[in-house]
């Protein structure tokens, strides 16, 4: 039987900054634990305050490095910071291994910095639930910043910038120029785009590509839009790091002119409520089976049968 979870003692520890306590929190996310919504409840007056940045981009562009170099420069601010990096395939691959190796670097013993590794693999929800419930234990603790590390191309890189107020791409020479970058999407994605390991060949036709696409993209656009900065960085080396701090701040300060932070946020916590309410209807599922049958055999229509569920009327 598992012990008692004293749920307001977790959350007040948290606060204090035990990282002990925040880490059991967001086990509790992980787990899916019946104590969830006691704990969101406890978490909502604390929260709204952490800047939410996601760094993504395809595998051995240097996520790892740039993510420690960027704790690194935020702690040299005085700024207490948390890293969540998101595995959304599997437990034993790249976001694992993406933490612990942050874990490892200079971090390790530091009461400022909190690293968590997360696979969402299982969860229904997959990463529009679970890692929004650990970004709220987070801002919660009164990190500063939340960096959250996606790893490889695909889905994962869309989700993020659900959960991101300013989504951070890395590219690196090499690895594929601009007109590739537009062809897998992130373009669309970046707020702020780094071509990491800028001290090898092709870095810098790397950036013009970059910069060229984006001038193409600002053309069909009306009204004001975030001109989307290219910085080159040798993250290794601290080189031009602090220059994305800056293009992370001017992007917060450009949202909140412009009032596009709070309009993102809200597009958060919409996408966050969308999918507990999802959650929630996917356990009460059950009949759906029989429907389905009914369906098959053309005694039912498809919407008849949808209607049906959600109505919880469910008899022939």
């Amino acid at each position: 039987m598992a012990a008692a979870v004293d749920v307001p003692g977790l959350v007040d520890r948290a606060r204090d900054g035990e990282p002990r306590a925040v880490a059991r929190l967001i086990s509790l996310v992980e787990q899916g634990s019946a104590r969830l919504p006691e704990v969101a409840a406890a978490l909502a007056p604390h929260t709204g305050h952490a800047r939410v940045v996601g760094l993504t981009g395809a595998p051995g562009v240097g996520k790892s490095t740039s993510t420690n170099a960027l704790v690194r420069a935020y702690r040299d601010q005085g700024k207490r910071v948390a890293v969540i990096a998101v595995d959304p395939s599997s437990p034993f691959s790249g976001g694992a291994l993406l933490g612990d190796r942050v874990r490892m670097g200079d971090h390790a013993t530091d009461q400022g910095v909190f690293i968590r590794s997360m696979a969402t693999r299982g969860h229904l929800g997959g990463l529009a639930w679970a890692t929004p419930q650990a970004l709220r234990v987070l801002d919660a603790a009164g990190f500063d910043v939340i960096l959250v590390e996606t790893v490889g191309v695909g889905q994962s890189e869309v989700e993020v910038v659900a959960l991101a107020d300013t989504t951070v791409v890395l590219l690196a020479p090499g690895m594929g120029d601009g007109i590739q970058a537009a062809k897998a999407g992130i373009l669309e994605i970046a707020d702020v785009f780094v071509v990491n390991k800028a001290d090898r060949d092709g870095a810098d036709q790397t950036a013009r590509d970059l910069k060229y696409m984006i001038s193409l993209g600002r053309r069909d656009r009306e009204g004001p839009s975030w001109r989307v900065p290219v910085v080159k960085t040798v993250a290794a080396r601290m080189e031009g790091v602090d220059r994305v701090v800056e293009a992370i701040a001017d992007h917060h300060t450009w949202m909140t002119t412009h009032g596009e932070l709070r309009e993102r946020r809200l597009r958060r916590a919409g996408a966050e409520i969308e999918a507990l309410a999802v959650e929630r209807v996917r356990t009460r599922l059950g009949p759906a089976g029989q429907l389905a049958e009914r369906v098959v055999e053309g005694e039912l229509d498809p919407f008849a049968a949808a209607e049906m569920l959600i109505s919880g009327n469910l008899r022939p």
